[in-house]
């Protein structure tokens, strides 16, 4: 079975929007961050036990975001994940967000987590196991949008 992004939907809330109702941009990061808390959780990890299993952390070395078109107060945003990009210590996280039933893009982003040791907070090699459970959604971008029906990324 090919790898697939994994999606979850949420709505902005008052909380994400400015006075005239517009998303504040900082606010995407909590939707990445709900839809790799997901992501983990659907194949099997759970952030919690990820840490106490592996005895690591996974801590952001970079957060990038692009915008693309505002989304505002009650939208219902749906927000793709999936593993970019697996390194020696580390993995990134691409996200694809989009409005309503729309196929074009709303926001993008990415995120680099470094494996660092619990105890000493020295980053070390990504576990075989987190690495495995994390494959069915670790994919090149340009798949990932293929199969989203989104634009290839631009240049």
């Amino acid at each position: 079975m090919p790898a697939t992004p994994y999606v979850i939907e949420d709505y902005v809330r008052w909380s994400d929007v400015d006075f005239a109702g517009i998303i504040f941009y900082g606010s995407y990061v909590r939707f990445f961050e709900i839809a790799e808390t997901e992501l983990f959780r659907a194949c099997g990890l759970a952030y919690a036990q990820v840490f106490d299993r592996y005895d690591i952390f996974l801590p952001r070395k970079a957060v990038h975001s692009e915008f693309y078109s505002p989304a505002r107060l009650d939208d219902r945003l749906r927000v793709a994940t999936y593993v970019g990009r697996i390194g020696t210590t580390s993995l990134t996280l691409n996200f694809d967000v989009f409005r309503g039933p729309g196929r074009s893009l709303t926001a993008a982003g990415w995120m680099v987590l470094v494996c660092v040791n619990r105890t000493h907070l020295k980053p070390q090699p990504l576990p075989a196991g987190l690495v495995e459970a994390l494959a069915p959604h670790t994919l090149p971008l340009e798949a990932a949008r293929a199969q989203l029906g989104a634009p290839p990324p631009s240049p």
